[in-house]
């Protein structure tokens, strides 16, 4: 069965950027945000024990970085799972670094908050509508 609402983990180290990305991820109330980390080890840590459907990453935390985990989910996340990178450091090279290692999205702080909540209120609607879709009945099709 597939959820409805979109689940979101937010890796990120600063209080403030993340209650404004709370806010601003969950008024269209598709999207829940499941939980949230400051550090790389506590990121790992919490997406091991999580059911979540995208991340939103910053590179620079409080301890380890963004790059070091974004290299851990490649080769741990479910395969319709969504990677976001969401940092203040938006050069060409992170942003080729990051995609490189499995990020699907990389926007800057300063300028693409937007973006990013378009993104995700897209995902969101794919999510709604693929749980909405009727599912065919296997039952129906044994002994035919």
């Amino acid at each position: 069965m597939v959820h409805s609402t979109l689940r979101v983990f937010l890796v990120e180290d600063s209080a403030s950027i993340r209650e404004r990305l709370v806010e601003l991820l969950t008024a269209p109330g598709r999207i829940e945000v499941v939980g949230h980390a400051d550090s790389e080890e506590a990121a790992r840590t919490a997406l091991r024990e999580l059911r979540w459907d995208a991340v939103i990453v910053d590179l620079q935390l409080r301890q380890g970085n963004g790059f070091r985990l974004l290299k851990a989910l490649r080769e741990s996340r479910a395969p319709d799972a969504k990677v976001v990178v969401f940092t203040n450091h938006a050069f060409p090279v992170f942003r080729a670094k990051s995609l490189q290692l499995g990020a699907d999205h990389f926007f800057d702080k300063a300028r693409e908050y937007d973006d990013l909540r378009e993104v995700l209120a897209a995902l969101a609607d794919e999510r709604a509508q693929s749980a909405a879709e009727p599912r065919p009945n296997l039952d129906a099709t044994k002994g035919a």
